[in-house]
């Protein structure tokens, strides 16, 4: 089966698409597609990766055609920020 493995920096974009056998997980399309060997500082952990926009667990299994996503951490408080933008006005 085919999975697309993605994870989006703030200038750039890095995309992977690798071919798995039938019940393959998370954890095995991220190594399957050299993410951590492009990106040797970053840390995969539960709660950081989804499939198309929900997080799931790393041993989570795929199906054909899943988009594996890699999340990065917020820089702020989605609800802090707001109520700072609120208060500079």
């Amino acid at each position: 089966m085919w999975i697309e493995v993605v994870y989006a920096l703030a200038d750039r974009q890095w995309r992977r698409r690798v071919e798995l056998p039938p019940g393959a997980t998370i954890r095995e399309a991220i190594a399957a597609s050299g993410l951590l060997a492009s990106f040797p500082e970053l840390s995969i952990e539960e709660g950081m990766v989804g499939v198309w926009y929900r997080v799931r667990p790393l041993d989570a299994p795929l199906r054909e055609g899943d988009r594996v996503e890699i999340y990065r951490p917020l820089r702020a408080d989605p609800k802090q920020a707001r109520r700072e933008r609120t208060r500079r006005g």
